[in-house]
């Protein structure tokens, strides 16, 4: 076996910067997260060569002369100087690892100059060596990144076409530009600008600038503290009615730090469960704010993984501050509860799981009961306050034009035409009502058909016999294969029961998981008024009122989006009007 001895400060750079960068979009991330540590207002950002030159220049406070040599030294840092220091992290980089492995793996030229001087400096990094001239140069710092991996052509081999690199480049850039609004940044890929802010200090517009007018004009703000924990979130959330096909658009972020937080998108996905389709997923832009000695951040060198010291709380915390963002009323500013009527929510193995490998938290059902009955709870006491405050006006009939394919109700509005789903309009309004009920006025069937079961769906009958009853249905099992239903919830008492238990059944699909869910769903589907029902313009009127009172007014409990509106600007333009 061959003998130990010490290695070369160019391969320990090497080792490390197989940690640090992986790919160009990492060389992006560190000197950008740089120039934002660095206070900076204004980043711009080039690529070229296949993203193998990289160019990014600031104008923030720059290096000072004498720091410059030890700046490309490994684990040479300002932004933590003690053990302690490590716990108290508020800046972006910390670790010290950055210019030391990009100059062991790239060419790389500093320019910078601090205000308190006249004249800057010049480094030239290769092979770990670095050499300093004086220069003269604006106040701020010039990173230029020549021939990326040019001494690991393994590393090279592995990079993905240059288009895909660019893709995680933008992504990066995106994910710094969402959250520091007050920083303008420039992206350009040979010369061509891709992206670009103008740091207003303003999310909205920010979002705007990066994405689409159409996204802002469809998310609600989202914004929450708690005092007394030390806790804040701010950020936008999507309408329910407007959805994404993957995760790609969880922007999420802890203590204005990008992060992939399990905690946090379970939160969200709970929250969305019964607003949206399966497979579409919602955008989110989150900043939970958090005590640093609450959260740790150096659990891996792309710190984009986080420990929580209460996961609970932080589950507890996200998820009832995006329901009242996309909750159908404007919340009151609530003073701080006193200490002692506070619910803690103490770090419990089985109630809360995260699996680090496989980016996934697993969440216990009573565990989210807890949370709904709190949530519940926080919005009868909001919507107290808001009725003591604001003295109730009478509310405006809708100018209901009638029914189409007696399905549709059209609704003429000052902007345009409205058109609702009459059935998933009044299926989201029991189902919310349903849901904020503790007891469930059940029906008792004197007359009663056997239902046939197969042995499987008895047994989960059998298992969950309690819930059922929570909503209202009586249920006696015969044998393996029959049942009897003994009462159901009243609102469906005319309903066949075999087509009640079926539907149940059918929507279980052998996942248990959210049994109180699906059964809820089914008895709100079943009790609406039913696609191709006439109705009158009272049971219009009706229908229209109960549903713009809910909290959630946006989509059905199994997604679908309940109301549509044709601008009259639109119509007014096909038939050659103006508006």
């Amino acid at each position: 076996m061959a003998r130990i001895k010490q290695l070369s400060k160019h391969l320990i750079n090497q080792i490390a910067a197989g940690e640090v960068i992986e790919r160009p979009a990492s060389v992006v991330k560190e000197l950008a997260e740089n120039s934002i540590d660095a206070g900076a207002s204004r980043v711009s950002i080039e690529i070229t060569n296949d993203c193998r030159d990289i160019r990014v220049a600031d104008n923030g406070s720059g290096i000072h002369p004498d720091d410059i040599m030890l700046a490309f030294a490994k684990h040479a840092t300002s932004k933590i100087q003690n053990d302690e220091d490590l716990f108290d992290i508020h800046t972006l980089g910390f670790r010290g690892e950055a210019l030391a492995s990009i100059i062991s793996i790239s060419k790389l030229t500093c320019t910078t100059r601090t205000k308190d001087y006249d004249t800057g400096t010049k480094v030239k990094c290769e092979n770990s060596e670095v050499k300093k001239v004086e220069t003269g140069c604006a106040v701020g710092t010039i990173m230029e990144v020549k021939d990326l991996f040019y001494n690991l052509p393994v590393r090279l081999k592995f990079l993905r076409n240059p288009n895909t690199e660019f893709s995680y480049i933008q992504e990066i850039v995106q994910s710094l530009v969402i959250i520091n609004t007050k920083v303008g940044f420039e992206l350009k890929r040979n010369g061509k600008t891709v992206l670009k802010t103008t740091g207003q200090g303003d999310l909205a517009q920010t979002l705007k600038e990066v994405f689409s007018t159409d996204i802002v004009e469809n998310l609600k703000p989202v914004s929450k503290t708690d005092e007394l924990a030390g806790l804040k979130i701010t950020g936008m959330v999507s309408k329910p009615d407007y959805t994404r096909s993957s995760k790609k658009n969880y922007h999420l972020y802890i203590n204005s730090r990008s992060v992939k937080c399990p905690v946090m998108q379970k939160a969200v996905d709970t929250v969305y469960k019964t607003l949206i389709a399966n497979s579409k997923y919602p955008f989110v832009v989150l900043n939970l704010e958090i005590p640093v000695h609450d959260v740790d951040v150096n659990v891996h060198p792309t710190k984009k993984e986080v420990r929580y010291k209460n996961p609970n709380q932080i589950f507890n915390f996200v998820m009832t501050a995006v329901e009242g963002g996309l909750a159908n009323y404007a919340a009151p500013e609530i003073r701080p509860v006193p200490p002692q009527n506070v619910v803690k929510f103490e770090p419990v193995s089985q109630d809360v799981k995260i699996d680090n490998e496989e980016d996934t938290m697993y969440v216990s059902d009573a565990f989210i009961t807890q949370i709904q009955e709190n949530i519940k709870h926080e919005t009868v006491e909001q919507q107290k306050i808001i009725n003591e405050i604001k003295p109730k006006e009478p509310e405006p009939e809708e100018n209901i034009i009638g029914q189409y394919k007696n399905t549709y109700i059209l609704i003429e509005k000052d902007d345009g035409l409205e058109i609702i789903d009459q059935h998933i309009a009044e299926e989201r309004y029991i189902y919310e009502k349903l849901k904020s009920e503790k007891q469930i006025a059940s029906q008792i069937l004197f007359i009663s058909d056997v239902v046939d079961v197969s042995a499987s769906d008895t047994a989960i009958i059998r298992d969950n016999m309690a819930k059922f009853e929570k909503f209202g249905f009586g249920i006696e099992i015969l044998n393996e294969t029959e049942i009897i239903l003994r009462k159901v919830p009243m609102l469906i008492a005319k309903v066949s029961p075999k087509e009640i238990i079926a539907d149940i059944l059918e929507n279980i699909e052998g996942d248990i998981d959210r049994l109180e869910e699906k059964i809820l769903i089914t008895t709100s589907c079943k009790a609406s008024v039913k696609a191709g029902q006439k109705l009158s313009i009272w049971q219009m009127q009706e229908i229209v009122k109960k549903w713009r009172s809910t909290k959630m007014p946006y989509t059905c409990p199994h997604g679908r989006p309940i109301s549509h509106i044709i601008p009259h600007k639109e119509i007014a333009a096909f038939f050659m009007r103006q508006a």
